[in-house]
């Protein structure tokens, strides 16, 4: 099998590839397009930066954004979903707009295996939007381990989850007409033993995205992709499950499938997929899934086909200072990127700041309050046909 190894280039590495010297007469290999971006903070009606959301997954709905709260977030946001109004061009901040509370919970899931978990303290990663009806969305839970162990009798049915101790959830959520957010299904989720995900409560899916086909509306195979962290070897994994009319009417496993992808494998380190969506190039009539990848500061495009090689975009992040003392923009130390969101040739990115190296980016005074609000930037990046053109990887074998 071809193997395609991504190294990072960034801010003094080195691009890198472990396979044998080229022959001299061999043309080079072009280097991965990179692009700087200038992120906006995110603020409310009143100016003030949004407080420690943790900001889990972004998608685009309704002409806005939308993204979720993890189980880590300040209690004021958690059971929510946050959207934001897309800046126009030139603006120094994205807005927030105003929600309508906290998730509530239908009397059947409240009385599920998993009630207790979603109602308390669910760790949100991921959503997405039904491809029939844009009042529902899908999220999807990473650690549960917070919550303590199932009961004795849901322990025994859903013990063989494949992964984690504590199942991974798809959650259906139905938004009405005044706004109010209700958790009405919920599904586990179960890997086969062979495909080695390993247990790892706070490393699991982090992305999601529906496919779509070449018209750039949603297939009605409705296949929605699960991107994984981490599997048992530190790779990180894109995974598959078919979404059906009757799928919420089961409250049993669902079976997990894992399609043939040119993903990145690595050789060490940490490398995992904290974000995902679809792009359909037209011109090749290709489908991509196109992956955040955080520790990388990196975007893949990874064909769903199985069929092109993966496209790698290296990316830097700089933020507003809004200070005069200070240059309008200033380099980020770490980002870290959760969400990504593609509206035709606009790509969206959402970070979600990583408490231990957040503090790392203050520079400007007038920038160090946000930073300890642990306050999320928006970014974005137009589609770049040239990306297409040549493979920006090298094959081993």
């Amino acid at each position: 099998m071809v193997v395609r190894i991504a190294a990072l280039f960034l801010i003094g590495f080195v691009l890198s590839a472990c396979s044998d010297a080229p022959d001299v007469n061999e043309p080079s290999q072009p280097e991965n397009p990179q692009y700087t971006l200038q992120g906006q903070w995110i603020v409310d009606a009143d100016g003030e930066v949004m407080l420690d959301p943790q900001t889990s997954g972004l998608i685009f709905w309704r002409n806005t954004l939308m993204s979720v709260s993890d189980g880590s977030a300040v209690e004021q946001q958690r059971l929510r979903l946050h959207q934001i109004s897309p800046p126009a061009q030139g603006a120094q901040v994205a807005k927030l707009l105003p929600d309508s509370g906290p998730m509530r919970i239908a009397s059947g899931v409240r009385r599920s295996c998993f009630g207790p978990y979603l109602r308390d303290e669910p760790d949100f990663e991921a959503l997405v939007v039904d491809p029939d009806d844009d009042s529902v969305f899908i999220l999807v839970t990473e650690d549960a381990t917070r919550t303590g162990a199932l009961t004795t009798r849901c322990q025994k049915r859903f013990q063989n989850t494949g992964s984690t101790d504590y199942p991974t959830l798809l959650v259906r959520v139905k938004r009405n007409r005044e706004g109010v957010l209700t958790m009405t299904h919920v599904r586990p989720l179960q890997f086969a033993a062979e495909m080695e995900v390993g247990d790892f409560p706070n490393d699991g899916i982090e992305g999601m995205t529906f496919a779509i086909n070449g018209s750039d509306k949603l297939s009605t195979s409705r296949t929605l992709y699960l991107g994984l962290e981490k599997d048992a070897h530190g790779q990180p994994r894109i995974f598959s499950v078919d979404i059906d009319a009757d799928f919420w009417d089961s409250s049993d496993f669902v079976q997990v499938q894992a399609p043939e992808l040119h993903t990145p494998v690595f050789e060490q380190g940490n490398h995992p997929i904290n974000g995902l969506s679809a792009y359909y190039h037209a011109p090749t009539q290709v489908h991509y899934l196109v992956a955040a990848a955080r520790n990388d500061n990196q975007l893949w495009f990874i064909d769903a086909a199985g069929v092109q090689p993966t496209i790698f975009v290296d990316l830097a992040f700089e933020a507003p200072t809004l200070s005069e003392q200070c240059p309008a923009f200033e380099l980020m130390d770490n980002a870290s990127l959760e969400g990504i969101a593609i509206d035709k040739q606009r790509i969206w990115l959402i970070n979600d700041p990583w408490k231990r190296n957040y503090e790392k980016n203050i520079a400007c005074a007038s920038n160090e309050q946000r930073y300890k609000a642990m306050a999320p930037l928006l970014f974005w990046l137009d589609i770049n046909p040239a990306w297409f053109a040549t493979p920006h990887v090298k094959d081993v074998t």
